[in-house]
């Protein structure tokens, strides 16, 4: 698991310094210079406007990343927070949240976020704010079920007894139980919330131009398939090599949970 922590510590801190680490500046445009394949000066070509793929890769990883954390992080803590009400109270609550939960599960999750996103136009917060939307309901029903099996052990009884609050016992005593599970399901979500990023900013969807994201410069470059072929698939190893790392690490965690 350590090198794929390293790996995955290595793309994040690509994208944190990302203006510093780009060799030229990503918004730069050279039509003298559009559509150059690989050379010395530009390590991946040019796109259609002259500017420097492998600066613009380099800065749409801050723009890729930051986004998928920004997701991750909200439909988490979001959709286990909706868990462990549900979960710890049950009854009316239970059936309430869940139906919710229900009713967002309805519909196929990208179909729901491109939807969402079309409703509330382009954009990369649009398009982040329409998958939040969607993928908070797996976190909600995942903590509802961890929370009861925790809810039948011996010490959750024993906090009750000795008088302890239900804040303090669902943030003292039972979610640190359930918070290694979400967290590797965290983990192995940050793939698919890139795809699903860089697949609303390919439709036109998400991060609009000139901003350097991975999936609208797919878009961009998709007309360019056959006589300049670098243009998109640039952009797409990108994906390809940022998925599999944190996929993979993803793996490892749950390996390693199991074990323990």
């Amino acid at each position: 698991m350590k090198k794929f922590l390293f790996l995955a510590g290595i793309l994040i801190f690509i994208a944190i310094f990302a203006e510093f680490l780009a060799p030229q500046d990503p918004y730069a445009q050279n039509l003298d210079k559009a559509l150059l394949p690989p050379n010395a000066e530009n390590l991946l070509g040019t796109d259609r406007y002259g500017r420097d793929l492998f600066s613009r890769i380099i800065v749409g990883s801050q723009t890729t990343l930051l986004a998928t954390f920004l997701i991750l992080i909200s439909i988490t803590i979001f959709g286990t927070l909706i868990g462990l009400v549900a979960g710890f109270f049950g009854k009316k609550i239970d059936a309430i949240l869940m139906r919710l939960t229900d009713l967002f599960l309805a519909f196929p999750q990208m179909v729901f976020a491109i939807a969402v996103a079309g409703i509330l136009g382009g954009g990369l917060f649009n398009a982040a704010l329409a998958i939040s939307m969607v993928a908070w309901t797996k976190y909600a029903r995942l903590s509802r079920s961890l929370v009861l099996q925790v809810c039948n052990a011996d010490f959750i009884s024993a906090a009750k007894i000795s008088g302890a609050k239900n804040l303090k016992i669902i943030f003292r005593h039972i979610l640190p139980n359930i918070s290694g599970t979400i967290l590797v399901t965290s983990a192995l979500d940050i793939g698919t919330i890139i795809m699903e990023i860089a697949g609303l900013s390919f439709l036109g969807l998400g991060a609009q131009p000139p901003t350097a994201e991975w999936g609208a410069m797919m878009s961009n470059g998709r007309v360019f398939l056959q006589t300049a072929p670098h243009v998109i698939l640039a952009p797409g190893f990108a994906i390809f090599i940022t998925v599999a790392i944190f996929n993979l690490l993803g793996d490892k965690m749950r390996d390693f949970l199991d074990k323990n």
